[in-house]
C-alpha cells in the first residue's frame, strides 16, 4: 500500500512548532534528550497491525517524517498479538531506543515494557490507542474520539432521515429497526466511540423513534473482539436468523470502523438486502478505508468517518521532537484521557464525515485517495 505521506514534507513537520510549556521533558536529561544530532537518535515505532490498510498508512507517514527529520526509525508490526508487540518493544529498549511510539493491541497490557522505558529514560507516546494503567506514558496523540462516536450517530441518522445534514431534527418519527456494533473491548478508543454514539442515539431509542429489536445495546453485547470483519459478519448473521426471522428489516445498523461494516455487509447481502425489494440499512463506519470509500461511492455504505492519518503522523513527530530536544510537547487537551492511573497530556485532532456526495472534496481533493482508486476499491503504490 502506498503511504499516505502526500506531499507533506519534513520542512512542513518542523514548520508546525515545538510549543514547551516550561521545564525539562522525559527526555531532558540521558538516554533520550541532550544535544544529540538527530541521526544519532534512534525512534522505535510500535504498530499494532498489517491487516487494516488504516494502519500500514499510519506506520509508514511515522516513519517517513522522522526520518525526514534525520532520526533513525525501527518500525514494527506486531500482527495483533500481544506477546509480540511486548517483545517487539523490549527488543527496541534493548537496542537502544531514545523514544517510543506505540498504538498497543491491547491498552493494558504493556505495563512492564512501560516501566522498563522509563527506568532507561525513555519518553513514550501513546498513538491513537491509549494505553491504560501506567503511570509511564508520556503523552497522547489521537482524535477527538467521543466526536467520532457523535459524528457515526449523526450520520446514521441522517441516513434515516431522522436528521437532516446539519445536524437538525426533521418530521420523521420512524421507528426504526437499528442494530448496534462497538469495536474490541481492549481498545480505549471503542469505548469513546461507544459512549459518543450512545449520547445521541440512547435518547431516540427512549423516545421510540429507533428500535434495537435485538435488545443488545451494552457495549459487552455488541463488542467485536480485535475488531475481525469475521466476527461482525457472523454476529450480523446471527441476528438476522435470531431477531428478523419474522419477516422484519434492518433499517440502520451503527458500525464503527469501515472492515466490520464491510463484514456486516456482507451478512446482509447473504440475507437478501441490496436489493429494491430489500434495501441495504443505513450502515456508518470508520477510517475511509479504500474499499469502503467504494461502497459509499455505490450507494451500498452510507458513510465514513475520515480520521487524516497524515496529520496524526505529523503531531506525533511534533510530540517525538520536543521530547527529544529535552522540551514539552503542546498539549491541547488535559482533562479528557485518564488512562485508570493519571491524565494523559493529549493532543487531539478533529475528524470529517464522508458522504457519496464529498467524497470528492473531502479524500480526493486532499490527495489521501485518487479518483482512480475510489473507482476500482483499491489502493495503488
Amino acid at each position: 500500500m502506498r503511504s499516505k505521506l502526500g506531499v507533506t514534507a519534513a520542512g512542513a513537520v518542523l514548520a508546525l512548532g515545538l510549543a514547551a510549556c516550561g521545564g525539562e521533558g522525559a527526555g531532558g536529561s540521558g538516554g533520550a534528550g541532550g544535544d544529540a544530532a538527530p541521526e544519532d537518535l534512534l525512534v522505535g515505532v510500535s504498530m499494532p497491525t498489517q491487516t487494516s490498510e488504516r494502519w500500514i498508512a499510519d506506520g509508514n507517514s511515522v516513519q517517513e517524517q522522522l526520518e525526514g527529520a534525520g532520526y533513525q526509525v525501527e518500525l514494527q508490526y506486531a500482527n495483533d498479538d500481544i506477546p509480540t508487540q511486548s517483545q517487539q518493544i523490549d527488543q527496541m529498549i534493548t537496542e537502544g531506543a531514545d523514544l517510543l511510539i506505540i498504538a498497543a493491541i491491547d491498552g493494558t497490557a504493556l505495563s512492564s515494557q512501560l516501566e522498563n522505558a522509563a527506568s532507561n529514560n525513555i519518553p513514550v507516546i501513546s498513538y491513537d490507542r491509549l494505553i491504560r494503567d501506567s503511570e509511564n506514558v508520556d503523552f497522547y496523540v489521537s482524535f477527538d474520539n467521543f466526536q467520532v462516536g457523535v459524528a457515526q450517530a449523526n450520520a446514521l441518522l441522517a441516513g434515516l432521515g431522522v436528521l437532516d445534514r446539519n445536524g437538525e431534527r426533521t418530521d420523521v418519527a420512524g421507528p426504526f429497526n437499528v442494530e448496534l456494533f462497538a469495536g474490541s473491548l481492549d481498545d480505549n478508543n471503542a469505548h469513546f466511540f461507544y459512549e459518543g454514539a450512545m449520547s445521541v442515539l440512547q435518547p431516540l431509542i427512549d423516545e421510540g423513534v429507533l428500535t434495537v429489536k435485538s435488545g443488545q445495546t451494552a457495549i459487552e453485547q455488541i463488542a467485536i473482539l480485535r475488531w475481525q470483519q469475521e466476527t461482525a459478519q457472523r454476529r450480523m448473521e446471527d441476528l438476522l436468523t435470531s431477531t428478523y426471522n419474522d419477516g422484519s428489516v434492518v433499517n440502520g445498523v451503527l458500525s464503527p470502523y469501515d472492515g466490520l461494516s464491510r463484514g456486516i455487509i456482507t451478512a446482509l447481502q447473504n440475507a437478501g438486502y441490496g436489493t429494491p425489494e430489500r434495501p441495504m440499512p443505513v450502515i456508518t463506519g470508520q477510517d475511509a478505508e479504500i474499499a469502503s470509500v467504494k461502497l459509499i461511492a455505490d450507494g451500498t455504505q452510507n458513510s465514513t468517518i475520515f480520521k487524516d492519518t497524515r496529520l496524526l503522523a505529523e503531531q506525533a513527530v511534533v510530540a517525538a521532537e520536543a521530547f527529544l530536544e529535552g522540551e514539552e510537547p503542546e498539549a491541547n487537551d488535559t482533562t479528557t484521557y485518564d488512562n485508570g492511573v493519571k491524565v494523559v497530556p493529549s493532543y487531539l485532532l478533529p475528524v470529517e464525515t464522508v458522504f457519496a456526495d464529498n467524497i470528492q472534496s473531502v479524500l480526493v481533493d486532499s490527495g489521501y485517495w485518487t479518483q482512480e482508486e475510489v473507482a476500482s476499491g483499491q489502493a495503488q503504490d
